[in-house]
């Protein structure tokens, strides 16, 4: 599990949610009978993906939903985080 943590912060979701699935198949394929739909999580929103993946297996129910939504919050900042930066940095330019 401490491996899997450094590959998140040091490549990111992505990269991590492909070497989780390739050491834990199974659990990739129970969650997502159809391989598309994890893909395209995979792709769009790898956070919430793997927040999924994690508690998928026990069945989503109370504190679940919590990590699913930080999760996507972390996409949300993730994906959102840069348009901010470019447009701060425009400003500061323009001065």
């Amino acid at each position: 599990m401490c491996c899997l943590l450094i590959v998140a912060a040091l490549f990111g979701a992505r990269a991590l949610g492909f070497l989780w699935w390739l050491l834990d198949p199974v659990r990739w394929g129970t969650t997502f009978p159809e391989p598309l739909i994890g893909l395209i999580g995979w792709l769009a929103v790898p956070w919430t993906t793997l927040a999924y993946v994690f508690t998928f297996p026990g069945g989503v129910e109370g504190l679940d939903w919590a990590l699913i939504a930080l999760g996507l919050f972390a996409d949300f900042g993730s994906t959102g985080g840069g348009m901010f930066g470019r447009d701060r940095g425009r400003r500061w330019r323009e001065r």
